[in-house]
């Protein structure tokens, strides 16, 4: 089995990365490239950068800082965040980015999904997806959870799949900073109707928030922000634990 990876989060607003609840009420966590670089030292498996007003705000992440966060790091990288075409794609593979993450301009234009799996495979590309369970259901929603869409989590991510997408990161806008447990129902079913890895984003407060994502979630991958950079679960301290949980980790 492959092991499962743990996936350090950094949400950056204005050049300094951000941690908010339910995608709103941020607070200052310090600096991206710090951190990217302690969490790379600290046995992290990817990291994940994400310009979360890039969408909204109609701009470009900020290549130059992507730039000195690859500098720092030597494990995977994976960047998003107002990625609309194919030279956005290009300038930040060249900044030092491994994956691309698409969200908001994938279900704009789903067509992009299968550009970016076209030119470069689908290893480097990474649908994300914040969704909400509405009244109506599981509902995506853009724009850094500002839209919600008339189109259903489960229909989206297979078809994102079939685009060729490499892997899902599946954020629930419910769970996002509350810090109870991820939304394992969801992420099982994700799970069963896919054949691409599904990283489990929105709702790490524990240690076993992170197991229960892994067995009961049946998640590939489980990302999380705050614990990590306020210093509440340290990365050794969680793959210890998953190892003693008989968790396939990366020690």
């Amino acid at each position: 089995m492959l092991a499962k990876r743990i996936i350090p989060c950094l949400d950056v607003k204005n050049g300094e990365t951000v941690k908010g609840t339910n995608f709103v009420n941020l607070r200052s966590a310090g600096d991206p490239v710090e951190l990217g670089k302690a969490y790379s030292d600290a046995g992290a498996d990817e990291l994940c950068f994400l310009d979360i007003t890039a969408s909204f705000e109609g701009r470009k992440t900020f290549t130059d800082m992507v730039s000195r966060v690859a500098r720092e790091i030597n494990i995977p990288f994976t960047v998003g965040g107002g990625i609309n075409e194919i030279a956005d794609v290009d300038r930040l593979l060249n900044a030092g980015a491994d994956k691309i993450s698409v969200n908001s301009a994938a279900i704009r234009n789903p067509q992009l999904i299968d550009e970016i799996a076209h030119r470069y495979g689908s290893q480097v590309i990474v649908c994300a997806i914040d969704a909400r369970n509405d009244a109506d259901g599981w509902h995506c929603y853009t724009k850094g959870g500002r839209e919600r869409q008339e189109l259903g989590l489960f229909e989206w991510a297979h078809e994102a799949q079939e685009r060729g997408a490499g892997e899902i990161l599946f954020t629930s806008m419910d769970h996002d900073g509350v810090k109870n447990g991820y939304a394992n129902e969801a992420l099982s079913q994700l799970a069963d109707a896919l054949s691409i890895p599904i990283i489990a984003s929105g709702g790490a407060g524990k240690k076993v928030h992170f197991k229960d994502a892994f067995t009961i979630g049946k998640a590939d991958a489980a990302l999380a922000a705050s614990v990590f950079h306020f210093g509440e679960i340290p990365i050794n301290e969680l793959k210890y634990y998953l190892r003693d949980q008989k968790i396939n980790v990366r020690l």
